[in-house]
């Protein structure tokens, strides 16, 4: 487990599966103790690190897709359209 502040951070999990739903992959990984959990694969070395990521040398909080992708969110859970409506 690679992300930062993920509470497996810096552990080897075994990986038993991967499955597919609307937002993409998620990987299966078994804990010590015999769960099963789903993570995104950005949050292993399963995918190559995000070059934002790398180059900001792991020091920005948040992407700048990410916030867009939030700012979207809170516009439409507000009921604003994304002229700001």
């Amino acid at each position: 487990m690679t992300h930062p502040f993920h509470p497996l951070s810096g552990r080897q999990l075994l990986r038993v599966g991967e499955r597919y739903n609307r937002y993409g992959m998620t990987l299966l990984l078994e804990t010590d103790d015999g769960a099963v959990c789903t993570v995104r694969p950005q949050w292993t070395d399963v995918v190559a690190p995000d070059p934002e990521i790398v180059l900001g040398g792991q020091r920005a909080l948040f992407r700048v897709a990410d916030l867009l992708e939030l700012a979207r969110l809170v516009d439409r859970l507000s009921g604003r359209d994304s002229s700001g409506r």
